[in-house]
């Protein structure tokens, strides 16, 4: 007599749970997770990127994190030459560049107008995508979310400087080129391999930015501390950030940056003990409400199914069929 109690239906139990999950985490909530997510890392890592600059300068201090977040990616991705076309590597330094661009134009626009204005100021680029980008159609959120930011940042307090007006700017074109150009790589280039190519470019281009004159205040340990600065921001928000916009549209993930002036104001409140004004808490509602519609309404269509697919229209492929992949989704500061 077989006494034996069958564990069939205990050990298949939790891959229902897990097919729902990664079903849940591949749609527009996902995509919205990574983006807040990626949004607390770049916080975090500003905050504590803030204490070295009496130590190394801003610039110095970009450029260490762009220049290790390159040799990381590169290490661990090691993408492949033959992987890319002409296209997909122009694309990637383009993205490279553009990302170096936005985190040094910030910078330079921080050492001459408040924080709050230049901050408003580039959230003009994002939510210029979330308004005229690709897939649009949520404009309602795009505006309620330029209210809320205005009223979080309130920039209309303290004069602008003209070249502090300029950069800041500046910043914001090279955000909303950030948003649709990680799209179009993300979209054309598997995995990470499109950040693993635009991140050296970015980290290149800083180097040079920054010089000799703040490059030369390096020591070791300042080294190995960037270097888990880097890991913070920018790898992990800039890989989540690529996988978010694999799962969402330009417009919603535009509309949903717009939740980052709010994320450094809890920042700001819990680690810096910088209690809100009664018209800056009324923003961050008025921000969380557009980006929660953004999320809701952000999916990326899926791609058209092939016709030729022998996987049925629902549940697992058959035993032995190799299941049809759309086109490999290939890729801030």
């Amino acid at each position: 007599m077989n006494n034996k109690i069958p564990l069939t239906g205990l050990m298949s139990a939790p891959a229902p749970a897990t097919r729902a999950l990664a079903r849940r985490l591949d749609g527009a909530g996902g995509g919205a997770l990574m983006a807040v997510g990626s949004m607390f890392c770049i916080q975090l890592g500003l905050a504590l990127s803030v204490r070295m600059f009496g130590r190394l300068g801003p610039m110095g201090v970009v450029a260490l994190r762009l220049g290790w977040a390159g040799v990381l990616l590169l290490v661990l991705v090691r993408p492949r030459p033959r992987d890319f076309t002409r296209r997909d590597l122009l694309a990637c330094g383009v993205l490279g560049a553009v990302t170096a661009g936005l985190s040094l134009l910030f910078m330079l626009a921080l050492a001459r107008i408040p924080l709050a204005t230049a901050s408003a100021l580039e959230f003009l680029g994002p939510l210029a995508v979330a308004l005229y980008g690709p897939g649009g159609g949520r404009k309602r959120w795009g505006m309620l979310a330029a209210i809320g930011v205005v009223l979080l940042t309130q920039p209309w307090h303290g004069g602008i400087n003209p070249a502090g007006l300029a950069l800041a700017l500046g910043a914001a074109a090279c955000w909303a080129a950030y948003i649709l150009l990680t799209q179009h790589v993300g979209d054309n280039v598997a995995g990470l391999s499109g950040l693993a190519v635009s991140l050296p470019v970015a980290g290149v281009i800083a180097m040079l930015a920054a010089g000799p004159a703040e490059l030369g205040k390096v020591t070791w340990p300042l080294l190995l501390t960037m270097l888990a600065l880097a890991l913070l921001n920018p790898v992990l928000p800039f890989s989540l950030e690529l996988l978010a916009l694999r799962r969402l549209t330009a417009t919603a993930f535009g509309t949903l940056m717009s939740l980052e002036p709010a994320v450094a104001l809890l920042a700001g409140l819990l680690l810096l003990g910088q209690l809100p004004g009664i018209v800056s808490g009324f923003g961050v509602v008025l921000v969380v409400i557009a980006g929660i519609g953004a999320a809701r309404t952000g999916a990326r269509a899926p791609a058209p199914r092939d016709d030729r697919d022998p996987r049925p229209a629902s549940g697992d492929p058959p035993r032995g069929v190799v299941p049809h992949q759309p086109p490999a989704a290939a890729s801030r500061q």
